[in-house]
């Protein structure tokens, strides 16, 4: 979804107060507890006492932003959830991981437009540190993405994903 200029200002406001609450969760020592209240207000949701989030925390909007049960988010952790990121129950990522849910076209007439595009990531997933998930991926359902990948398509469930670009690499065998 291409979003015009106009959207973009009409939400500035709103950019702007969720940047102030980023910069006040990552100062200071907070107790998960006001990191989950202070993610609520962020996010506009309640924040299930399950989910931890490390800090620092980065994100550009906030109210894209989905968490569901027994979420992990580890330090230095990038959304940029414009464009709508959901991390359904259990999922785990991983240190400096990027989720970014927007993107540019790349003709240069049009580069400073703002593409929006989903992210989601299935349920016991997990995001390894420094992966990056581009617009548009969903992860599938105990899926693994390997440290440093760069994932520009969507990943099937029960697989790992390496490289750049990720690709399959290897089938989860689940010992359930």
């Amino acid at each position: 979804m291409k979003l015009d200029l106009a959207t973009l200002q009409g939400i500035q406001g709103v950019v702007d107060q969720k940047q102030r609450l980023v910069q006040h969760l990552n100062t200071g020592q907070h107790h998960p507890a006001e990191i989950r209240q202070l993610m609520g207000e962020i996010t506009g949701q309640s924040i299930d006492d399950s989910v931890e989030i490390r800090l620092p925390f980065y994100t550009d909007y906030g109210r894209g932003l989905k968490l569901g049960h027994g979420v992990f988010l580890n330090s230095g952790v990038m959304i940029t959830d414009l464009g709508g990121i959901i991390l359904e129950d259990n999922v785990l990522i991983g240190p400096g991981a990027s989720l970014l849910s927007v993107n540019h076209p790349l003709d240069p007439a049009h580069r400073h437009e703002v593409l929006a595009d989903p992210i989601r990531i299935q349920k016991n997933a997990w995001v390894g540190a420094n992966a990056t998930i581009l617009a548009g991926v969903t992860v599938g359902e105990n899926a693994v993405v390997a440290a440093g990948a760069v994932v520009t398509k969507d990943v099937p469930a029960a697989t790992v994903v390496a490289g750049v670009p990720a690709k399959v690499i290897k089938k989860i065998e689940s010992s359930f």
